[in-house]
């Protein structure tokens, strides 16, 4: 059987592409991003498991963002196809806790776009054993440093991405979001 692949002009989805990356990277409103997604969305998370649903998916990205909100997201690069799919590889980014560097581990994501500025899937891979070797390091940076870096969710150092994918210094200076 043949497949048939929906196509959209390349600049919707590059457009909706970069909303989903302002309303998760920057912005960091979780609530805003699971929105984004359809309500039938299949969120693979190939080291925490499939997701199925919209409000799985809030479920899951809320409490998990606010228990790491001393991690963001970096941009390194993405491409973008006329089928609605977007590609885009992130480091996943804590500031050592001593102010001097930060701590990564890469993570590269599949999209696919289902129109309407909606997303019907995406597929998360990270680096695992980076990542847990990332959260031990920053744990005892925490302890040598600063132990209450975590709740400083500072964003110093977005890398040399374009202007569109970099936020402040803080994850709280956006004006628009709400914080406790």
């Amino acid at each position: 059987g043949c497949r048939v692949v929906a196509t959209f002009e390349l600049e919707e989805v590059e457009s909706a592409f970069r909303h989903f990356w302002y309303t998760g990277m920057i912005r960091e409103d979780w609530n805003a991003w699971a929105d984004l997604f359809t309500e039938d969305v299949v969120y693979y998370e190939r080291v925490l498991g499939t997701m199925h649903g919209r409000e799985t998916v809030r479920n899951w990205i809320v409490p998990l963002m606010e228990q790491y909100g001393e991690i963001y997201g970096v941009y390194d690069w993405h491409v973008t196809d006329p089928s609605g799919r977007v590609v885009f590889r992130m480091i996943n980014r804590r500031d050592h806790p001593s102010g001097d560097g930060a701590m990564d581990f890469p993570g590269i994501t599949v999209l696919q776009y289902a129109g309407d500025n909606l997303w019907s899937s995406e597929e998360d891979y990270w680096a695992e054993k980076l990542g847990i070797q990332q959260f031990q390091e920053y744990g005892e940076a925490l302890k040598a440093h600063d132990p209450d870096h975590r709740n400083k969710r500072r964003r110093t150092d977005w890398g040399g991405g374009p202007d569109w994918t970099s936020g402040s210094a803080s994850g709280w200076g956006w004006p628009d979001q709400q914080h406790p």
